[in-house]
């Protein structure tokens, strides 16, 4: 690999993904040793030419020797290009480019939701993403959607129960939130959009632990003490999540209890209506 010199790139300390993929420029030496930094850890001098607010939306690339500073996908573009000039050719190609943006901009506004992390107060310096409404909305959306998908495929190899289709699995996966929204009606917007983003990636990630059943499945055909037997499991595991989260938000403890609840209700609802 062809490595970039005098850059470097600021990342989210607490953010795994951008620990995972800032190291691996520099294991791959598309950095050099000294090519990425936690953003808390940047200096008074520093801070005079990084937009503080952006570099916390969007990953920052500065140069040590120019003092010039480019953000998200260019900085990413620009360091991968560096070994791999026709991955950052592509790239820049304007259909492209706005695909990777609007990507980026997904994951980097939700992250925090996707994977959060407990505030350190002690820290004057925090890398924590704008509040975009938008992002956050197309983020709950669509982890219901895959979530509805995977619950419907999953459902159809339980037959010891009724019948499913793809509208009463969305309805479930979409109720949850109206449900939820009951019991914390009288916190802000904000705090609400971002327990109900928590809340979808609990299910998303649920719906993961079910997928490698759905694939085995076709090959060997399991049964049905099997798929259940999975499924608590997976029941079981969103829950610990679930109570992690609460503590990690500081949010009502009994919202648990009725995530609980709402699951019970639904589950006496679909064997005896």
């Amino acid at each position: 690999m062809k490595t970039l010199q005098n850059q470097t790139l600021l990342y989210d300390r607490d953010c795994p993904l951008c620990n995972v993929y800032t190291s691996g420029f520099i294991k791959t030496e598309m950095l050099d040793h000294n090519g990425r930094k936690a953003f808390c850890n940047l200096t008074d001098e520093e801070q005079n030419f990084i937009d503080l607010n952006r570099a916390s939306n969007e990953i920052a690339l500065f140069d040590n020797q120019s003092k010039t500073v480019i953000y998200g996908v260019d900085s990413l573009l620009k360091v991968i290009g560096h070994s791999i000039p026709l991955v950052e050719s592509i790239g820049n190609f304007k259909p492209i480019k706005f695909g990777l943006k609007k990507s980026y901009a997904f994951i980097s506004y939700n992250r925090k939701v996707i994977i959060p992390s407990k505030i350190d107060k002690t820290e004057t310096l925090q890398c924590v993403p704008s509040f975009n409404t938008k992002y956050r909305l197309i983020y709950i959306v669509f982890a219901a959607i895959i979530t509805s998908i995977v619950l419907f495929k999953f459902s159809k190899l339980i037959t010891i129960i009724p019948a499913s289709n793809l509208l009463r699995e969305s309805l479930i996966a979409f109720g949850q939130i109206g449900f939820q929204a009951l019991f914390i009606s009288k916190l802000n917007f904000k705090k609400q959009l971002n327990y109900f983003g928590n809340l979808m990636t609990i299910s998303l990630m649920g719906s993961f632990i079910l997928i490698p059943v759905l694939i085995l499945n076709p090959i060997i055909e399991l049964p049905q003490i099997a798929l259940l037997f999975w499924f608590g499991l997976t029941v079981s595991f969103m829950l610990c999540e679930h109570i992690r989260r609460i503590k990690l938000l500081a949010l009502p403890k009994h919202l648990s209890a009725t995530w609980i609840l709402y699951r019970l209700l639904v589950l006496l609802l679909i064997l005896f209506l």
